[in-house]
């Protein structure tokens, strides 16, 4: 069968999704969960945007054993420069560099002609190559540029040194046979083609993200950029569990195969999905919550009769656990925990096991039935780190609907209490006010959003906020059964996460 690459730029374009700001440890921990799940490449950043930036993909080069750590970078000296010394400690380093090829990014964009980006784009994938062995080679806005112009492009870039080159349709503008048949034409005509792998990066903006992706692998290409969930700028990227599980239920058809461990996909859209603050909808396909629910009777009738009369796919190929019988309670050890865990196919280190643990504890005291999706829901809300500057002691609350809400809150500093109240036209606005008082920072919030872990006048809720300063978002979340407490510590995730990279920043 033919091995279709899978490059998966979550951390990359995924984090440029408007509203997502991922610190150093959360990108470390998607970092180590993509390559557990078996992906190829991961595009761990783009290390001249930021210093923190460079941090990350750095750290990441230096973690990642089994993939290889690609990051991006322009056609330009400092950009390749910035790109390699990020990525020069890993494993199996990449630099993926580009330039825009089509008419409208040339006149607009780059003020440069055809020639002179080509010269361009062959003398940078030349130094690139003079650095590192693999190198990758994007010419942006591909599917809007002149086909014989791609072809003369490609054919230099690939002597200059290209191991990798990607025809991306940026700004998701192509239809599946058309996009086909531009993937065909180039394969058919570029010298040395057959020699490296072609890449295909589609945006979604007309939802044909995966439609032309595989249109372009069905042509020729073996490589697929794609993201979590889709993630990506405006409408998004290709979806990798998509991608990935249209490839697996049609391999016969297809005759191609990826090396993605599919009973991972849950898990890592189910953990994309929290550190990011994204949620994923429930009719989304492959990892969507809705995904696997049939309401119709006679669905229902044919699913109870034989699964495969209305899935193509069964949820537990993919990680999701569908047996609700927990056999743990509170006073089930760490050791009984930890092997229910890898029975159903997660993996943490010990820290982390630890910490969910100790949640899982403390949910026992106050909720009589424990389900999968609680400890699915600890799970994914436990890898949101930050250093504890700021943390709740207790809070008080006084509402009603002839009352004026009122919350009192104890939050520890270095130590010491603050203490301080406020009012509010809710509960939750008169806690997030006392919050801000206490930590006397201006705190200007984006969204805020709830959502029930599972049935039951007991369940979990999990909260998410998002707060903004100085153009950067960043999502603070947490559980509880209580909403208000919920609420106030997820607020104060997202402040400590504010303060850690403004801290940082000024070193």
């Amino acid at each position: 069968m033919k091995r279709i690459k899978i490059f998966d730029t979550t951390l990359r374009d995924g984090e440029q999704t408007p509203g997502v700001n991922l610190n150093l440890k959360e990108k470390l921990i998607i970092a180590k969960n993509l390559e557990a799940l078996g992906v190829d490449v991961i595009e761990a950043g783009f290390p001249t945007a930021s210093i923190g930036d460079f941090e990350s993909v750095a750290s990441i080069a230096k973690t990642i054993k089994n993939s290889t750590v690609a990051a991006l970078a322009r056609a330009t000296k400092g950009d390749i420069d910035r790109a390699y010394e990020a990525v020069k400690l890993a494993e199996s380093p990449r630099i993926h560099t580009f330039i825009a090829t089509s008419p409208i990014h040339l006149k607009y964009k780059l003020n440069m002609t055809e020639d002179q980006v080509l010269e361009r784009a062959v003398d940078m994938v030349k130094y690139a190559s003079s650095l590192c062995s693999d190198v990758e080679f994007s010419a942006e806005d591909a599917y809007r540029s002149n086909p014989e112009y791609l072809i003369r492009l490609f054919t230099e870039v690939i002597k200059a040194g290209a191991k990798v080159i990607n025809i991306p349709d940026t700004v998701g503008y192509a239809l599946p046979n058309d996009y086909g048949s531009f993937i065909k034409n180039i394969m058919d005509n570029v010298k040395g083609i057959e020699n490296i792998d072609v890449s295909v990066h589609c945006h979604d903006d007309l939802g044909m993200a995966v439609a032309n992706s595989l249109s372009g692998i069905m042509n020729g290409a073996t490589q697929v950029e794609c993201a979590i969930n889709g993630l990506g700028e405006r409408a998004g990227n290709a979806s990798l569990e998509e991608i990935v599980m249209a490839i697996e239920t049609r391999k016969s058809y297809l005759d191609m195969e990826t090396g993605i461990k599919i009973n991972g996909i849950w898990r890592s859209s189910k953990l994309v999905s929290s550190l990011t603050g994204i949620v994923v909808q429930p009719n989304k396909a492959i990892v969507g919550e809705n995904a696997f629910a049939h309401e119709s009777g006679i669905h229902q009738d044919g699913v109870l009769k034989e699964k495969s009369t209305y899935e193509i796919i069964t949820p537990e190929s993919i990680g999701k656990v569908q047996n609700n019988n927990i056999v743990l309670g509170k006073h089930s050890g760490r050791h009984a925990f930890s092997n229910y865990l890898k029975e159903n196919g997660i993996e943490m280190d010990e820290d982390a096991i630890n910490d969910a643990f100790d949640k899982f504890k403390k949910l026992t005291d106050r909720k009589k039935n424990i389900t999968w999706k609680d400890i699915e829901a600890i799970i994914n809300n436990n890898a949101n780190i930050a250093e504890e500057t700021y943390k709740l002691i207790s809070f008080q609350t006084l509402g009603g609907n002839r009352s004026i809400p009122t919350t009192t809150v104890e939050i520890e500093f270095n130590g010491e209490i603050l203490r301080e109240s406020s009012v509010g036209d809710g509960t939750v606005a008169s806690a997030f006010k006392a919050v801000e008082r206490a930590i006397n920072i201006p705190i200007k919030l984006k969204d805020y959003t709830i959502q029930s872990v599972s049935g039951g006048e007991d369940a979990l809720g999990e909260v998410t906020v998002k707060i903004e300063e100085a153009n950067n978002i960043f999502v603070g979340k947490a559980l509880s059964g209580d909403i208000i407490e919920a609420s106030i510590n997820a607020l104060i995730n997202a402040v400590n996460k504010m303060i850690e990279k403004i801290e940082k920043d000024g070193e």
